[in-house]
């Protein structure tokens, strides 16, 4: 490098010292804008060449790609090497809901002073996504967060197609959420913040805390999450003045009667990040307080995030590898949960006094919280869930080409594949999908099914070249069981991808298939047999002619096999298989 190239760097950097947010500029009553946030750090990365690098991955649904501020005091920006030269990786993600800004705000002062007090940890490479709903952020009000104090104007929950991306990472109706997925399967990090604003009740606290629900995190992540991570980032919080408290999840209308824990299914954020044994968090400001100190709590907890992976980087990189080594070889699969609510524990909890007064709207009795009359008491807190739904994994699930949606997101999620080199029919355990319940209103776009039923059969089914193979012997197991699986509760099927196999195809002229029913009853005793036994179990069914030309019609050859057959067949023994 010559002296003049040297001095211009020098020169840049020295400038980036005292380069201030739009935050600060505001005097902290304003957030930044999408364009005001990469301006920012495209001025740092050149500012800091050498260990800021900007990186666009995608695009939105907005038409902008998704940026990524990767800090690396190695000056190594390849995921792979970086993987290899034993470095975490925390990755933070902003501005999925606009509407709640600090982490935008935060990150950017977190990040410039990291490089510019010479702070960067060697051994943790810090991701930051500036702003994830690029869509919500120009869609700027201050109006839309009705209950939220500040600040001046703010972004919008929904994305352009009125999505709200924190239920997206499993359907991935966006394109959000495809740039997402391809910077989380890139970098893997093995922490994950997700920065957000509370709404409910009014206490005492700037910030809650949403960890990866404990009980459903792989138990190796789970053991250190509560005994040394989780009890570390309060100790050290309430050391630089933000008091934690577990997000307030109130069991009645106030929190005096006690909380629950969260149970983020893989729709949500840190959800998602949990089937990649990835420990999520999403903390939580309150939305009451005054929007600097929001955004002062969400700085500070960055910085303790680092201080502990910092600390702790060893046994945070050997529990991820041991936790993918279970996951490759766990046989059961938790797909549900539900709250154990005969075992809980006392916490501290530090609240405002609910009273109740005439409302100048209706004139009946309203809640407020009296800042006035704080108290400090112990509350009950419950956080145990139980798996309510388990399914024992098979060698491998096959898919035929044609679910191509299903085919690219397993890909997206670095799923081993393999393809079938040559047309086989495989004795294969298929699903049959029976009593389910489908909303009646559509929620993010879906009419989505839960409660499914099924019923599995036995069968010799057809595939062709081309169709692909997922062995569930993989550190991705838990993506692949919870998305391939129908009954589980954010499954593929659950969120319509298969709806076109519950519509029955072919049909018959009843005055054709009397006498072909009549033939087979005569050439085939035991559906007769069937027939009988069914019409004395339903009296409607032996009142009914045109029921029982049914049952038989169903029962015998001619009725469609893919009716109501989940496409993807679950292979159950050892079979030797011609692949590419």
């Amino acid at each position: 490098m010559n002296k003049l190239s040297l001095f211009l760097i020098l020169f840049i950097s020295i400038n980036s010292f005292a380069q201030q947010t739009p935050f600060e500029k505001s005097g902290k009553k304003e957030t930044t804008t999408y364009e005001e946030s990469i301006s920012f750090y495209e001025s740092l990365a050149k500012a800091y060449p050498l260990q800021t690098k900007l990186f666009t991955y995608g695009s939105t649904d907005f038409g902008k790609p998704l940026h990524l501020l990767v800090l690396s005091k190695n000056k190594i920006f390849d995921p792979v090497s970086l993987r290899k030269s034993d470095k975490r990786i925390l990755l933070i993600n902003n501005g999925i809901h606009p509407g709640e800004p600090e982490g935008i705000d935060a990150s950017m002062l977190f990040a410039r002073d990291l490089m510019k007090n010479h702070k960067l940890p060697d051994n943790v490479v810090i991701c930051i996504i500036p702003v994830y709903n690029i869509d919500g952020s120009h869609n700027r009000s201050g109006t839309s967060r009705a209950s939220q104090n500040g600040p001046i104007a703010y972004g919008f929950r929904g994305n352009s197609k009125n999505y709200d991306l924190n239920r997206d990472f499993i359907k991935t109706d966006s394109k959000n959420s495809q740039a997402f997925q391809q910077i989380f399967n890139t970098w893997q990090p093995e922490i994950f913040v997700d920065t957000h604003t509370s709404n409910g009740a009014d206490y005492q606290y700037t910030m809650t805390l949403i960890p990866t629900q404990k009980d459903k995190l792989n138990p190796i992540l789970s053991g250190y999450l509560t005994k040394t991570l989780v009890p570390d980032l309060y100790s050290k919080m309430k050391n630089v003045g933000y008091e934690l408290i577990p997000y307030v999840n109130s069991i009645n209308e106030t929190p005096d009667a006690g909380i629950t824990g969260y149970i983020e299914s893989p729709r949500y954020s840190t959800g998602y990040a949990a089937l990649h044994n990835s420990i999520g968090f999403m903390p939580e400001t309150h939305m009451l307080k005054d929007f600097d100190k929001r955004v002062e709590s969400t700085y500070k907890l960055l910085n303790t995030y680092v201080d502990v992976i910092v600390r702790d980087a060893k046994i945070i990189g050997e529990n991820k590898r041991k936790a993918d080594e279970f996951v490759a070889s766990q046989k059961d699969f938790p797909l549900d949960w539900k709250l154990n609510r005969s075992v809980y524990d006392s916490i501290e909890f530090k609240g405002y006094v609910a009273k109740y007064k005439p409302s100048e709207v209706s004139g009946t009795d309203r809640l407020y919280y009296d800042r006035k009359d704080p108290y400090t008491k112990k509350i009950k807190y419950w956080d145990k869930f139980e798996p309510s739904l388990t399914v024992t994994k098979p060698i491998a699930y096959v898919i035929p080409k044609a679910w191509d949606k299903v085919i690219a997101l397993l890909k997206l999620n670095n799923v081993k594949m393999q393809q079938l080199a040559t047309d086989v029919k495989l004795d294969l355990n298929m699903y049959y999908i029976g009593e389910m319940r489908t909303g009646t209103r559509p929620y993010e776009g879906h009419y989505q099914h839960s409660g499914v039923n099924l019923t599995t059969v036995k069968q010799a089914v057809q595939f062709y070249a081309g169709d692909y193979v997922v062995y569930v012997n993989q550190a991705n197991n838990r993506y692949i069981v919870e998305t391939l699986e129908p009954q589980a509760i954010d499954s593929f099927f659950n969120w319509n991808f298969f709806d076109s196999i519950l519509g029955q195809k072919e049909g018959y002229s009843s005055y054709v298939f009397e006498d072909t029913a009549a033939d087979l009853l005569t050439k085939n005793p035991e559906l007769k047999q069937k027939l009988e036994a069914e019409k004395l179990k339903n009296p409607d069914l032996a009142k009914s002619g045109r029921m029982q030309l049914d049952f038989v019609y169903k029962n015998s050859d001619y009725f469609e096999k893919t009716y109501m057959r989940y496409p993807i067949g679950r292979l159950q023994q050892e079979t030797k298989l011609n692949l590419k």
